[in-house]
């Protein structure tokens, strides 16, 4: 009875803490520090796109502080293998048209997995001959003329030795590494729970020291208001800036989408709420390498791009 007692003002207490951490205004100088991102879906590198395309694109990326692009070159196979030719054919017409439109931004190539034990069929990080696979597709990739690599394993169990050696083995590529990141535990040991959603802060910390970059992916949290959305990404923000190193640049997650659905209300997560809650979070750090991701290009509407722009790219 006492137990069942704590754990439900546990949980009631939870929310008010999550409201608590969206009051008060950010500071003045919480804005862009030039470490943005954003993700780009699979059309730029399959021939979709044109250069029209590629130049609207490059004039969107003005008066912002994106400086890289995660464009999606796979998925990759279960076995860690990439039909390079076959999904991504324009990969190197991309890389080379972005590199003439907007020579100051960095194209990384986007590849990942769904991965076991959360998903099965999925990719066995465990696995080292899957491991070497993938390396060698990432080296493929930048034989195309992406200037990085950006991983989005899911779900990656919190402590996974099998991603932390991918990470250790892509890094002898010696080009800039990133990866989308789960969220950090919320509440006290919440990761060890069987749905892999979140990481422990120290293991979050592991993979931030294995990275030049770390994208916190802080949307499908199923916060059913915009206050407590905004909250659960000002507390995110701090767990986050506690372990990354200052060598890592640290970026935020934006949702700049709409799904109605228990993981992820549309008018509770939005750009808006998102941006606010990470200058709140970041306080009065001085932290320069720290930055916000929209996900994703082909659902980002004007309204999106102009909450990004006015919460975070615009002076006072």
């Amino acid at each position: 009875m006492v137990i069942a007692l704590a754990l439900v003002l546990l949980l009631s207490a939870y929310p008010v803490s999550l409201r608590l951490q969206y009051v008060g205004e950010p500071a003045a100088d919480t804005r862009t520090r030039n470490h943005d991102a954003l993700w780009l879906g699979h059309a730029w590198v399959d021939g979709r796109k044109t250069a029209a395309d590629v130049t609207a694109l490059a004039q969107q990326l003005k008066g912002t502080g994106i400086r890289d692009l995660y464009v999606h070159t796979g998925p990759l196979e279960h076995d860690g293998s990439l039909p390079l030719a076959k999904i991504s054919p324009k990969a190197r017409w991309f890389t080379e048209a972005m590199r003439t439109a907007a020579p100051d931004v960095r194209v990384q190539a986007w590849l990942g997995d769904v991965v076991q034990p959360g998903k099965d069929p999925g990719m066995d990080l465990d696995d080292p001959a899957v491991r070497t696979r993938v390396v060698a597709s990432a080296k493929a990739v930048l034989d195309q003329g992406f200037q990085g690599i950006h991983y989005d394993f899911e779900p990656v169990k919190s402590g996974s030795q099998g991603f932390l050696a991918v990470l250790d083995a892509t890094r002898a590529l010696g080009v800039p590494l990133s990866v989308a990141a789960a969220q950090i535990d919320p509440l006290w040991q919440l990761h060890r729970i069987p749905i892999d959603k979140w990481w422990s802060q120290e293991y979050f910390g592991e993979v931030a020291r294995r990275v030049e970059q770390i994208a916190v992916m802080s949307y499908d949290t199923a916060m059913p208001l915009e206050s407590l959305y905004g909250g659960y990404v000002a507390k995110q923000t701090k767990l986050a800036l506690e372990v990354a190193p200052a060598s890592t640049d640290l970026l935020m997650g934006l949702p700049a989408y709409w799904e109605s659905k228990p993981s992820h209300w549309g008018h509770a997560e939005t750009v808006e709420a998102a941006v606010r809650g990470a200058r709140l979070g970041l306080g009065t750090s001085d932290r320069q390498n720290f930055g916000l991701a929209l996900y994703v290009d082909f659902t980002a509407t004007p309204a999106n791009w102009a909450a990004y722009r006015d919460g975070w790219c615009t002076a006072p």
